[in-house]
């Protein structure tokens, strides 16, 4: 079995840096041998790649690509607390928000566009618990934020 860097690379994803936190927090943090990541945002090379709200100004496919581009940072956020991606044997929890527009309830198929990156890199067995919720703003006016919760090796 490959490790998760050499899955990555399989892929050809490379994960970006690892973003510094916008507030009072850290991105991600350890206890036990579960690894936390605080939300992450769809950004790249410190910029957002999306903003509105998914329904109006944001259609679901790049929801989608904005839902794994946060987890690509939240697996960067991963592998700068614990010194390497390899670390991660998988992600146990993944909660997404989608920024909503008025009567938009399709938060599942956005995602599908995290789990879908998640799926590739682990494997369909190891496919996390999820929860799709849509909220009525999210900060800096993204479209999606997602929280991981891993599981580590010590």
């Amino acid at each position: 079995m490959s490790t998760v860097s050499e899955r990555l690379t399989e892929l050809g994803i490379e994960l970006p840096a690892a973003a510094p936190p916008a507030g009072l927090y850290n991105p991600a943090m350890v206890h036990g041998s579960v690894a936390y990541v605080s939300g992450q945002v769809p950004s790249r090379d410190g910029e957002l790649m999306y903003q509105g709200k998914v329904g109006a100004e944001v259609d679901v496919e790049p929801a989608q690509a904005a839902a794994r581009q946060c987890v690509l940072n939240g697996l960067a956020a991963l592998a700068m607390v614990l010194g390497s991606v390899d670390r991660v044997e998988r992600i146990v929890k993944m909660t997404v928000f989608v920024a909503s527009a008025p009567g938009f309830t399709a938060q599942p198929q956005v995602a599908n566009g995290a789990s879908q990156v998640l799926i590739d890199i682990f494997g369909m067995d190891q496919r996390p618990a999820r929860s799709a919720i849509g909220v009525a703003e999210l900060p800096m006016g993204v479209p999606v934020e997602v929280e991981l919760i891993a599981a580590i090796s010590r």
